[in-house]
């Protein structure tokens, strides 16, 4: 015993656990269950519900039941009107259960002969036989023992390790280890948000006797994983709001005329409220830390402009600083522009300057004699130094890191930040990535923008009909961008295989065929900046009518003669991304035409296309995208990466996400948390965030 002693038997090591030994725990170790602890809080993946299987000839129409059967047929086949239907016939109890899909071809690879299937929704008897049309399916494995009654939870396995032998093991440890499982919640807190004991989920979760008290269970344990994410948010929040002193940055009519002048255009409604707020927030004391939020178009970057000449007028310097170079230099020009005459004294920082650039721009940004700069990550370098930096803003965040911001506030006196994005980011997200910033949404687009008319384009004889289409438009004098995924054609693969994914052969192909008679130009992020430059100026200008180009238009480009959009091999592309394409379309006086080229057919592909047909709400689409693809996809990698969430799940989970954060606030906001039957949850929630969150971890 001397081996396996520990001062906590939670730490105990697998392979000590009844029912696991040395070469299971091999296996458990795939899995990274290495202690009784870890074994405890693996949560099954699901349930198979075997209460209410029916033998085939007691089945009901129109009232929702569950049949077991096994794969003996299956086949598709297509409609007159070209639809497809797919069936697969289950074999059950002496009788048959057909199950039916329409338009979902791919469901036929799901199936194979001989497997084990559960199919749950209403029955219709239909030629001779019952029939489920588009059934719940649940597969079974071959170990997954009888379907005569019961709650069997199904856990995620590695090879060799199979279910029935991994609830046996649940089963000893709830016996032997649950009761030593401490209670972090108050009683009178568990009883405001409707959760069991711990002790009591874990068993239910692992044993449990209903489906009532699987899913109470499970919501307690995701509720835990949560709140004390949002605890530790809420305490990064209170932590700045007490500790970071900004200088305030006062407004006042006659600044905001003097801004409001440099604008060519009216603010929206949309972006008048958000300039307030961000004015209120610069007026104070407190360091701001706000989340601007906009559809693409909806003008975001006004309203950045706005408050960095707000803090200029006040004395101090602005930064803004963007994710890439590219979008850097478009950020640069755009705000160079706007400034021409002015008297603000202006750089760039990226790391492409000179030495010598470099050095002039520091020494000013130094003394204060540069009193707003626009760059990359090169900002937050040991060697940049400012004067007096009064505002901090920060575009595409999610792009960065979640404490890269806080490299601003170092020092005494903080910067107020303004983060900004313009890809509109699922409401669950923002609770998690962004869930210690105030928000605001501009979600209205300038007047005279019209939704662009978006279709999703299948075979050739539809192709043919939109390449009509758009030289008819082009010889009324509009022009159109034609988006690949990829600059260059992949040279493993054979000879003309995806060839449409290249922009290179795509130009070859347009400018020496269906657009022959047009002028095309080429743009994509392996020409130098200068090529780059010289094809997008001619296109603004008109002296081009077509560019075929990869993803460096995404952002920042404003041609408003541009009325079309091919977007070749749509499925590659994340919708959000789509979304961004198509706001460089229909930004002038003439309808736009977005046209989502794919021959992809799988459910996820054509849902996702669909969307983009059917709404023009990039906050809609956000969500769809969110849905389907999950965080990772949305946010990309970096950030996705660092959601520490153990259990939850963002876009399962989002319901119970809103009640954690308002329950977690609470605590925090009304000083409930600092009472000492909250001790043992701080420390856990100091445990798991402190040096995410760069908390105190005193007090």
């Amino acid at each position: 015993m001397s081996t396996i002693a520990s001062e906590d038997p939670l730490l105990t090591p697998v392979q000590f656990v009844r029912g696991v030994g040395p070469a299971r725990a091999d296996l458990l170790a795939r899995l990274n269950l290495l202690t009784a602890g870890d074994l405890l809080f693996d949560l099954p993946r699901d349930v198979l519900d075997l209460t209410r299987v029916v033998p085939v000839f007691e089945l009901k129409p129109d009232t929702v039941q569950t049949v077991f059967g096994i794969v003996v047929d299956r086949d598709a086949k297509e409609t007159s009107n070209g639809k497809t239907i797919t069936a697969v016939l289950l074999q059950s109890d002496g009788g048959f259960v057909r199950g039916v899909w329409f338009n979902q071809p791919y469901m036929l690879r799901r199936f194979e002969h001989g497997q084990r299937v559960l199919f749950s929704g209403k029955p219709k008897f239909s030629q001779r036989r019952w029939e489920f049309s588009h059934p719940h399916i649940q597969f079974l494995g071959d170990d997954e023992g009888d379907v005569t009654g019961g709650l069997l939870p199904r856990y995620g396995l590695t090879e060799g390790l199979r279910q029935h032998e991994l609830r046996r093991v649940m089963r000893n440890v709830v016996e032997d280890y649950v009761h030593l499982i401490p209670e972090m919640l108050p009683e009178s807190f568990r009883q405001r948000a409707l959760v069991p004991e711990i002790k009591q989920a874990l068993t239910q979760i692992h044993l449990p006797k209903s489906m009532e008290e699987y899913e109470g269970a499970r919501r307690r344990l995701l509720f835990d994983d949560l709140l004390e994410f949002q605890l530790g948010l809420a305490l990064r929040r209170r932590m700045w709001q007490k500790t970071q002193r900004a200088t305030p940055l006062p407004n006042s009519a006659k600044v905001d005329a003097r801004i409001r002048r440099r604008f060519s255009f009216r603010f929206t409604a949309g972006q008048d409220h958000a300039v307030q707020e961000i004015v209120a927030d610069l007026a104070r004391d407190r360091a701001m830390h706000r989340l601007l939020q906009a559809d693409v178009g909806a003008g975001k970057t006004a309203v950045a402009v706005y408050a960095m000449l707000v803090s200029i007028a006040a004395g101090h310097q602005a930064v803004l600083m963007a994710p890439t170079e590219v979008l850097a230099q478009q950020h640069w020009q755009t705000i160079d522009t706007l400034l021409q005459e002015s008297r603000v004294e202006r750089r760039i920082l990226t790391g492409q300057l000179t030495a010598a650039n470099r050095r002039e721009t520091l020494e000013g940004i130094e003394t204060g004699n540069v009193q707003m700069v626009i760059g990359t990550q090169a900002l937050i370098q040991a060697s940049v130094k400012f004067h007096s930096l009064g505002l901090a803003v920060i575009d595409e965040q999610h792009k960065f890191g979640v404490m890269q911001r806080a490299r601003f506030s170092e020092g005494g006196i903080s910067p107020h930040v303004l983060v900004m994005t313009a890809t509109p980011i699922p409401r669950s997200l923002c609770l998690t990535q962004f869930g210690d910033l105030d928000l605001t949404v501009i979600n209205e687009l300038p007047p005279g923008r019209q939704r662009v008319v978006t279709s999703r384009i299948h075979g050739q004889a539809a192709a043919r009909k939109v390449w009509d289409f758009i030289r008819e438009r082009l010889r009324e004098g509009r022009q159109a961008y034609i988006v690949c995924p990829r600059v260059e054609e992949d040279a493993s693969l054979p000879a003309g295989v995806e060839s449409t994914a290249s922009a290179e052969a795509v130009f070859r192909d347009v400018s020496a065929g269906i657009l022959k008679e047009f002028r095309v130009g080429l743009v994509h992020g392996q020409q130098s900046r200068d090529d780059r430059s010289t094809a997008m100026t001619a296109f603004r200008n008109g002296d081009l009518d077509v560019i075929v180009a990869t993803t460096v238009i995404e952002v920042g480009v404003d041609v408003p003669n541009a009325t079309m959009m091919i977007v070749h091999q749509a499925e590659r592309f994340g919708l959000s991304q789509l979304h961004q394409l198509r706001g460089r379309i229909g930004r002038g006086r003439f309808q736009g035409y977005c046209f989502l080229f794919s021959e992809a057919e799988s459910s996820e592909a054509v849902a996702r296309l669909s969307a983009m047909e059917s709404t023009s709400d990039g906050f809609r689409i956000a969500e769809v995208d969110f849905e389907l693809r999950g965080p990772g996809d949305v946010l990309g990698t970096r950030q996705s990466g660092s959601l520490p969430l153990r259990l939850a799940d963002l876009v399962r989970d989002k319901a119970l996400l809103e009640e954690a954060r308002v329950a977690a606030f609470n605590l925090v906001e009304s000083g409930e948390f600092d009472q000492p039957e909250f001790a043992m949850l701080k420390i856990r929630v100091l445990e798991r965030f402190a040096k995410l969150m760069d908390l105190q971890q005193t007090g």
